[in-house]
């Protein structure tokens, strides 16, 4: 099981103090480990929760409060990905193909903890991770929520060849970036730097409860005051190892489980929409149920405005 790493306590961020129990965990992993949030009873087999790319566990800690109100027994773990949060980043050498790379994780969480029949949660990346899961052990997951994304974001071939060298040679530059170069920050400067980053898909308070897992105080030994990301810079080349349309729909036609799919408005802008919808029809056919709600809202919707969807969630879980 998970182990714990500090007690169990109340959420207390920028939205307040929350009555529902959370706590820290780690889960180990051959290098080093993943880490993550537990929200409610550690008796219940949890939903398993992924955030999106370059976020952190954090990105649910609004969300999961309103999912314990309607179910104070419901357990959910949202878990930092690799090189994200507080979880370990991979060795040097080693390169992320973040889109492969979830579907080994999920499953190394689920078979160290053996759970059967899952449910699986995700937002943006976390929700392609959780779709590729529930077409490749289609018998083994139970429900899927996917916030804002169908499966794995499919761009222009031609630009991804174009991309590849310049990926691969930016990918070395990072790998080899001394740690006396990391840029570092005032507290203020951070958070106004991502503020602008996301441009206008989440607020500063989000952004400040994203950057209590996001960053950390500059090592002593640099002898620098300020703050650096904690993700692993290596994640910003994400463009290898990604899919076309034909494989995100074959993958589609796989998915037997219930699917609450939710589509912010305006929220994320696709190089491909129609693969978005595409997906949808495919689930359609093929998925055991497929609810598919559309919401006003940014990309981080279930961050900045949970309370627009948090009722969709709820129902659906009660399906």
């Amino acid at each position: 099981m998970s182990k714990k790493t500090d007690g169990s306590k109340d959420m207390i961020n920028g939205n307040g103090v929350c009555k529902h129990q959370v706590e820290e965990v780690s889960i180990p992993v051959p290098w080093g480990c993943v880490a993550g949030k537990w929200w409610g009873p550690r008796n219940k087999q949890p939903i398993l929760a992924l955030h999106g790319w370059q976020d952190n566990a954090a990105s649910f800690d609004r969300l999961c409060p309103l999912m314990l109100d309607n179910n104070d027994e419901l357990a959910i773990l949202c878990i930092d990905l690799p090189g994200h949060g507080k979880s370990s980043h991979y060795p040097e050498g080693m390169q992320y193909y973040l889109f492969w790379d979830g579907i080994a994780l999920i499953r190394r969480i689920v078979k160290k903890h053996g759970w059967e029949k899952i449910t699986l949660m995700g937002h943006s990346l976390g929700g392609a991770l959780t779709f590729m899961y529930a077409a490749s052990f289609p018998n083994e997951v139970d429900k899927l929520i996917n916030i804002d994304i169908a499966g794995p974001t499919v761009r222009s071939q031609h630009k991804h060849a174009e991309a590849t060298g310049f990926a691969i040679d930016k990918y070395l530059q990072y790998e080899t970036l001394p740690e006396s170069k990391l840029p570092c920050y005032s507290y203020d400067e951070m958070i106004e730097l991502v503020l602008d980053a996301y441009d206008g898909s989440v607020d500063l308070t989000s952004v400040k409860i994203l950057m209590e897992r996001g960053m950390s105080s500059a090592p002593e030994h640099l002898k620098k005051d300020g703050y650096h990301f904690s993700r692993d810079l290596r994640l910003k080349i994400s463009l290898l190892g990604m899919f076309t349309e034909e494989q995100v729909l074959i993958y589609a036609e796989r998915i037997r489980c219930k699917v609450l799919n939710i589509r912010a408005e305006p929220g994320m802008k696709f190089e491909r929409f129609d693969v978005y919808e595409n997906v949808i029809e495919k689930l359609r056919k093929n998925a055991g149920l497929l609810v598919f709600e559309k919401v006003p809202g940014t990309h981080h919707i279930h961050l900045v405005t949970p309370e627009r969807i948090i009722g969709h969630i709820n129902q659906f879980l009660e399906v």
